[in-house]
């Protein structure tokens, strides 16, 4: 059911195949839903500064040390990955009715408050949150949803996004999720001697929301030597890596994009992998998203 092709050429500019996908998406999303009686809302939870240029993200400890996982961040081609889809978001035609922008640095979410000045026409529908990410999509996703459609943009440079926040909003059937999923770092936490640190291994548990994903990346292989037969562990793979997280989405919203699309870097070498999942379980509203989630991961 579900596939991740890496041997794929993407060609020019990674970052601008991520935020290609988004702006399709939301314009189809408005367009789709123009006509409907529901408040339709844009999230994002790492918004940036609204711009494609953006200092790197580590405000603490844990931050510091995912950062460390991900050094293809610190190329000037890779700032591009850390901004600019709000400033999609808000371009989008037809708009959204309400615009929730989250960032933890106070200096970004100033810079986001200034956007108000550039799009007048919606100064009054734009929602800034200085907030960490989880805790604030937690809380949005407490709000009654009944009369409500979103669409979030999860976005992190690392392995910040937890599996209880991804559960949340699974739960409120009504919000669509594009995320990026950090393969770069969890392969470089997958050691190869299966030997991971502790506060690896809790990182991964926190991702997965299981501690079952040891057994899915790392297999017993006999190996007989000249002192007899031996065991070697083999570590999964990109693709493996991938398609499991891909899998876990599926177990808890309506329907997921079987075919994500991998984001590389200038060498060719995987960074993060971008997932789309359902929120609402209606038959005609869950067709027609992962029709146009699908047409859009297929054309970029």
């Amino acid at each position: 059911m579900f596939s991740v092709d890496l041997g794929h050429e993407f060609g020019g500019d990674w970052t601008e195949q991520k935020l290609a996908v988004l702006r399709k998406y939301l314009s189809a999303y408005t367009t789709a839903l123009k006509h409907q009686p529901f408040e339709k809302l844009y999230i994002d939870a790492f918004a940036g500064t609204g711009y494609r240029k953006a200092p790197q993200r580590a405000h603490d400890s844990r931050d510091a040390a995912q950062s460390a996982l991900l050094p293809e961040l610190h190329d000037p081609e890779a700032e591009g990955l850390l901004a600019g889809s709000a400033k999609i978001a808000l371009e989008t035609d037809p708009p959204f009715d309400r615009y929730v922008f989250v960032e933890r640095s106070p200096g970004r979410c100033a810079a986001l408050e200034n956007l108000r000045k550039e799009v007048p026409q919606l100064a009054d529908h734009i929602d800034v949150r200085q907030m960490e990410a989880n805790a604030a999509i937690k809380q949005l996703c407490a709000m009654d949803w009944r009369s409500r459609r979103a669409v979030l943009f999860l976005d992190p440079y690392g392995a910040q996004v937890e599996w209880a926040t991804i559960e949340a909003v699974a739960e409120t059937r009504s919000i669509d999720l594009w995320i990026l999923f950090p393969l770069s770092a969890v392969n470089r936490m997958l050691t190869r001697s299966g030997k991971i640190p502790e506060d690896w291994r809790l990182c991964l548990n926190r991702l997965f929301g299981t501690e079952n994903w040891y057994d899915e990346f790392y297999m017993q292989r006999p190996e007989r030597n000249l002192f007899g037969e031996t065991e070697e562990i083999e570590k999964a793979g990109f693709a493996v890596i991938g398609k499991y997280f891909n899998q876990r989405l599926s177990g808890i919203f309506a329907g997921v994009a079987a075919k994500p699309k991998v984001l590389t870097n200038s060498t060719n070498s995987p960074l993060f992998l971008l997932c789309f999942a359902v929120g609402n379980p209606g038959v005609r509203a869950k067709g027609l998203a992962l029709r146009i989630a699908n047409e859009v991961l297929r054309s970029v």
